[in-house]
Order: C-alpha cells, then structure tokens, then sequence
C-alpha cells in the first residue's frame, strides 16, 4: 500500500514527464501553436468565430474548429449560442482558462520581447553550422 501510494506521489509531482500522464494531453492542446493563440486571443475578452479566425493570423478554418473543440473539452474555453436567426456562436474563456491566459501572455510577451535576440541566437547558429559543413 505504502509503495503505491509513493508512485501515485511521484507520478503527480512528475505530471506530463509521465508518458500516459492525463496532463500531457492537456500540455498538448494547450502549447501547440494554435491551442495558446486561441487562449491568448480569448484573453481581450469573448469573441465570434470569424474574429478569432481573424485574429490569428494562418490559422485554416478546419484548425480552428478542431482546436476550439478540443479546448472546449478541457475546460478552457465556453461555447455560447444565441438563438437568433442565424444563431449567434461566441467563445469565452472559462475562470480555469483565464489564469492559463494570464500565464500565456507572459510567455508570449517575453518571447516578443526577445526576439531580435533569439533571431540574432539563430543566426550566429546557422552561421557557425554553415562553416561547419
């Protein structure tokens, strides 16, 4: 009993290191390009399909749906329809999707803050495996 109780422990402490860790799945929808722009973009306040599309620069139709279903599911994000002809379909981010936005929009400022850097980071990469070879 006691054995198993420390590898229930250690495989929560360890989460999505884990490979069949049901926070991997979750790890997967949220930081796949798609999954943290929608979250993000949700962040400015609730939003129409067209507008997210919109918002998110390349994201197909198809990857949208796809994404928005799955975030659904997790918990994230809420589907409002409005019964009006047609019926109106907004998207939300729930109280659990809010605090993983506010989390995301520092990773995403950081990232935007430190871009000249990181492409200089590349560069001198790209450079010095082009001598290389």
């Amino acid at each position: 009993m006691e054995a198993e109780l420390e590898r229930v422990v250690t495989r929560s402490r360890q989460g999505p290191f884990v490979d069949d860790c049901p926070s991997r799945v979750v790890l997967n929808h949220v930081a796949n390009r798609w999954g943290t722009l929608i979250v993000t973009s949700l962040h400015q306040g609730p939003m129409r399909f067209h507008q997210l599309r919109d918002n998110i620069g390349g994201i197909s139709e198809k990857m949208l749906s796809q994404n928005l279903r799955l975030l659904i599911r997790d918990g994230l994000i809420d589907r409002t329809v409005e019964s009006s002809t047609p019926p109106r379909v907004s998207y939300a981010l729930t109280p659990l999707g809010r605090e993983l936005a506010s989390l995301l929009r520092t990773l995403i400022d950081w990232i935007t803050c430190r871009t000249d850097d990181i492409v200089a980071a590349q560069q001198r990469y790209d450079r010095a495996a082009g001598e290389s070879a």
